[in-house]
């Protein structure tokens, strides 16, 4: 077990210390290249699968009111400005102001981001501003960036993302109505992206597979929040290979989590059939291993998979803190599997660095928790693959 314990460290360490992960970028390339090399260091062959994406890189982004100029960055799934911007003034959500202020959390299923979700569908307004994280919802002074799940179909207007350390210097304007000056000028670069996935056959042909996914990409460093999915999904292809298994186990570790998904809805396109046809999918999602606000939820697609595991979980001693109920659309690449009709178990959590700079090796990871849950789906893998 300390062996096994070392080796996550280690990928939450070098995982961590490539930088900022987000999707097309050198650091996302780099980081696929270096998944690749630890599966070639167990004897397996990797395929790096290639497709095509226009990235969005921020040319200016900011909210200026009277002399005082704050950046911030665009949300990456709604519209842009030119250059000279939007002019008008400042008010809440939902009201007749042509830029609106409000207060999110870094995620967009949670009740405080409902009303700001809903006024961009309507184009309430010319631009919105959103106040992103901060104490009010859990988190760290600073950005904690929303994920652009509309990200092949962007709507609504012009959105920047704004750290919550302004947050009261712009209440205040918006309370005021006083006019500001708004812009989210990007420019798209199309770049090439890669999704990491190895096979190992099993001893019987013709068996359903098994397929076992995380997501490789983030708006930050993403220790807590990717790291654990990806030392995991190591350390169970690393297993399975020993125990020689019944049938096809597929591992697949997906670029474009934090644009809606975009590496695992390639991988379905190209393999459409595996949705149903699958044995099971094994979701290592995010947050799993936060140290700091963690917590462990489990979502499973029916009966059987659920109690396969949360029995698995308990022998190994931990137990998930949440459920999500059987039929229920699950968070996370999950969902993409459920909305196709297949089958699941799924591990994912909360985190109080959600989304967030601060996000870093060693403070926000649980070493002990990573290891515990490694080890129980590790066991879920083989119970499936046998």
């Amino acid at each position: 077990m300390n062996q096994i314990k070392e080796r996550i460290a280690g990928i939450f360490k070098n995982y961590d210390h490539q930088g900022i992960h987000r999707t097309g970028t050198e650091t996302d390339t780099e980081s696929a290249h270096w998944l690749a090399g630890e599966i070639q260091s167990m004897g397996l062959t990797p395929n790096l699968t290639r497709f095509t994406m226009d990235r969005i890189d921020p040319v200016q982004a900011g909210i200026q009111v009277e002399d005082r100029i704050c950046d911030g960055i665009p949300l990456f799934d709604c519209s842009y400005t030119d250059g000279h911007g939007i002019t008008g003034h400042l008010g809440p959500v939902g009201s007749a102001a042509p830029i609106a202020v409000g207060e999110l959390p870094p995620n967009w299923r949670l009740p405080e981001a409902q009303s700001f979700m809903e006024a961009r569908k309507r184009s309430v307004h010319g631009a919105m501003i959103a106040i992103c994280g901060g104490p009010r919802f859990g988190l760290p002074p600073g950005p904690a960036l929303l994920n652009a799940d509309h990200f092949d179909e962007p709507f609504g207007p012009p959105v920047i993302q704004i750290p919550s350390t302004a947050g009261p210097w712009l209440l205040g304007a918006s309370a005021s109505g006083i006019e500001g000056r708004l812009t989210a000028e990007t420019k798209r670069t199309p770049v090439e992206v890669l999704n990491v996935e190895a096979r190992i056959s099993g001893k019987h042909e013709g068996l359903a597979p098994v397929i076992v996914m995380t997501p490789r990409s983030g708006w930050f460093h993403c220790a807590s929040e990717r790291g654990g999915g990806i030392a995991c999904w190591l350390e169970m292809m690393r297993a399975i290979r020993a125990e020689r298994p019944g049938r096809d186990v597929w591992f697949i570790a997906t670029t474009g989590h934090e644009l809606g998904h975009l590496g695992l809805k390639h991988f379905i396109e190209e393999h459409r059939e595996l949705v149903k046809d699958a044995l099971s999918w094994i979701h290592l999602g995010a947050n799993f291993t936060a140290a700091i606000g963690g917590s462990v939820r489990f979502q499973a697609s029916d009966t059987e998979m659920e109690t396969l595991g949360l029995q698995t979980m308990k022998d190994a001693g931990i137990a998930p803190d949440d459920r999500r109920p059987e039929g229920s659309r699950p968070f996370g690449e999950a969902r993409d599997i459920f909305d196709g009709g297949g089958r699941y178990v799924s591990l994912l959590g909360d985190n109080g660095l959600f989304h967030h700079p601060e996000d870093r090796w060693p403070g926000s990871v649980d070493l002990d928790k990573a290891v515990r849950l490694t080890d129980a789906f590790t066991k879920i893998l083989i119970r499936l693959a046998n």
